[in-house]
């Protein structure tokens, strides 16, 4: 029987355990409960594909979306989580989507880049790793 804790407990507290029937339930036959933290630490992966409830499932799935960029029409697709990820750049930096799209559009074709979707994500990831709290 594998255990796990809550995420935010304090260690020893609110353990999981995983029962017969592979649901995950709290130690004194609680409530089951789907989003838990792995306690070992080097499977990250295992950890993000476990916390994922079925409505974040569609943070996965591509969306396309259509933009004018210095007057020619494009689509990017992108996955749900980036067009997240840039509402809230946008939000934050009080400019619309479409104009900090524009922006790094721009900024891609100085750095040589012709791939925007390409871009976009590697944006969204230094955001998330630099800005984002």
């Amino acid at each position: 029987m594998q255990t796990f804790a809550l995420a935010g407990c304090v260690p020893g507290e609110g353990a999981l355990k995983v029962l017969k029937n592979n649901k995950i339930g709290a130690c004194g036959g609680g409530n089951i409960l789907s989003i838990y933290v792995e306690i070992e630490p080097e499977d990250f992966l295992g950890h993000m594909f476990n916390a994922c409830s079925i409505d974040q499932v569609s943070e996965f799935r591509p969306e396309k979306r259509g933009f004018r960029i210095h007057g020619h029409s494009t689509t990017i697709r992108l996955e749900r989580v980036f067009w997240t990820v840039l509402e809230d750049m946008s939000d934050r930096m009080g400019v619309t989507l479409p104009q900090l799209i524009c922006r790094i559009h721009d900024q891609c074709l100085m750095a040589n880049d012709k791939n925007i979707s390409s871009c976009l994500r590697v944006i969204c990831m230094k955001y998330m790793n630099i800005y984002a709290l």
